[in-house]
């Protein structure tokens, strides 16, 4: 039970900790992350190369080594004969001996020879695998790079949006504490022209109101009298 709750509560901060880390932080230590490894690479693969070329240079001298105890010996063998012919036996017994020196010589210059072909074949293999290494590694290095400026991109994005979200919201809350709704306008303008039509209701029902209503009757009527007139003059009756 313990030990459940232990890792509960680990992988509890886990996600607290990666939901409150920094994308831009990410992004970041991601790239240097694959630089570090790619620095580690290339000096790996120089070492492994360096040491590809140094097996080179033994072999060239290796083969040099051998040319030269493989003609000694052949020298030694043909001083041997020379004495052998000038019935020369403290000669024979030299060179026959030198040419046997000569000859175990060139068995183990010959047995380095190949030792030294055996572990460049392996150096050469271990240098390309060190250069595709470097290689892919380098192109993960640039991915990572088109993917960082993408990314940051996407990041200032949607920060831009949060912002717009904020004002957006800010505006709405601003329109709906501070700005009457329509209905209360209309309400006010009904309750307005209710008042206006009340006054002018009561304005009749007095005596000034009854003598503003006469005199405008009386107007009408010169009106009415004043347009048969008219008509008279212009024979339209």
């Amino acid at each position: 039970m313990f030990k459940r709750v232990i890792n509960y509560l680990r992988t509890l901060f886990r996600i607290k900790a990666e939901a409150a880390m920094d994308p831009e932080v990410e992004i970041e230590q991601a790239i240097d992350e694959a630089r570090k490894q790619d620095r580690q690479l290339r000096n790996q693969a120089a070492k492994v190369i360096a040491h590809r070329e140094q097996l080179e240079t033994k072999i060239e001298k290796s083969a040099d080594q051998v040319g030269e105890a493989r003609e000694m010996a052949k020298q030694a063998l043909l001083r041997a004969e020379r004495a052998k012919a000038e019935e020369d036996p403290a000669g024979v017994e030299k060179w026959t001996n030198t040419a046997s020196s000569l000859a175990m010589k060139l068995q183990a210059s010959e047995s380095n020879l190949e030792s030294l072909k055996d572990q460049y074949e392996i150096a050469v293999a271990q240098a390309d695998e060190a250069n595709s290494a470097v290689q892919s590694n380098a192109m993960r290095v640039q991915e990572l790079a088109a993917k960082r400026m993408q990314l940051l991109g996407q990041i200032q994005q949607a920060k831009m949006q949060e912002e717009v979200n904020k004002a957006v919201e800010a505006m709405s809350g601003a329109l709906e504490h501070d700005t009457p709704s329509l209905e209360r306008v209309e309400d006010k303008i009904d309750a307005r022209l209710a008042q206006a039509k009340a006054k002018a209701e009561v304005a009749q029902s007095t005596p000034e109101g009854a003598e503003a209503e006469l005199r405008d009757a009386v107007s009408l009527a010169k009106a009415d009298d004043k347009l048969a007139e008219l008509r008279a003059e212009l024979g339209l009756n």
